[in-house]
């Protein structure tokens, strides 16, 4: 996130304050998801002139949040939002669970009950900025897809499921889609580029988020959850069908080698 509209988020705290309410914007951005991991925030000398704090306040304010964990602070370089998401399990746990054919099929399972309701929800509740971000987002997975370029197609996808969350403003509905997607993005349980490069499945794909997104802008909540379900049972079945074709790949691969001459 760059900060040349700082002024759009960021608002005057009233002389009488004390740095706790500096703390608490802070954290309201972050708990929001308008502040995301990662993100820098402004300057010292720019952030306290915005929200009409002295510098010594803020000081404060900063440090408290990075010994909460919720930045971290880099000598000479700035101020940032810390991991704070990371995954619902734990490492080891996301390794055991990667390994495991059932629990990949259960977090498909469970993605389509909650993408669904997400969805849903997210109909009903878009802002008109949250429509226009994913909008935008939308042109950005068009843009990738014209340019056949599935590495970013699939972060652009990560992205578009990310902000139909954010588009509940259910705090904690936002932070576990987070978590969830955590997994999702780093490929633990199914591989989305061997999806991509199945024929005809990128542009199945960019269809469904295309369906998805019309009916949470036109604020069909049925609609919306129903596509939303329509598109993991896609991946569900997509993937079913891979792992059935691997397997006849090894086990022709076995004949061929038992039988050779």
């Amino acid at each position: 996130m760059t900060f040349n509209k700082v002024e759009k988020i960021f608002a005057p705290i009233e002389q009488s304050r004390i740095s706790q309410e500096v703390e608490m914007q802070i954290e309201t951005l972050i708990l929001e998801g308008v502040l995301r991991v990662g993100d820098k925030l402004p300057s010292e000398r720019e952030l306290s002139k915005t929200i009409d704090v002295s510098r010594p306040i803020l000081r404060k304010a900063l440090a408290s949040l990075e010994s909460r964990g919720l930045i971290t602070i880099k000598h000479g370089g700035g101020a940032y939002i810390a991991d704070i998401i990371g995954t619902i399990f734990a490492e080891p746990v996301v390794e055991l669970i990667g390994r495991n054919t059932k629990a990949k099929a259960d977090y498909l399972e469970y993605r389509k009950e909650i993408e669904g309701l997400t969805a849903s929800m997210a109909a009903e509740r878009a802002t008109t900025a949250d429509k226009e971000l994913l909008k935008n987002i939308m042109q950005a997975m068009e843009k990738a897809h014209t340019e056949e370029n599935p590495e970013a197609e699939a972060k652009v996808d990560v992205e578009f499921h990310s902000a139909i969350g954010e588009c509940t403003h259910n705090v904690i509905l936002i932070h576990t889609l987070r978590s969830c997607y955590a997994l999702f993005s780093d490929d633990v349980f199914f591989n989305r580029k061997v999806i991509y490069a199945k024929t005809g499945s990128r542009q199945i794909l960019l269809e469904q988020h295309r369906t998805i997104c019309k009916a949470i802008i036109s604020g069909d909540s049925q609609k919306a959850a129903e596509e939303a379900k329509a598109h993991i049972t896609y991946i569900q079945n997509i993937t079913s069908d891979l792992k059935q074709e691997k397997q006849r790949q090894a086990v022709s691969l076995q004949r061929l080698e038992q039988r050779a001459v």
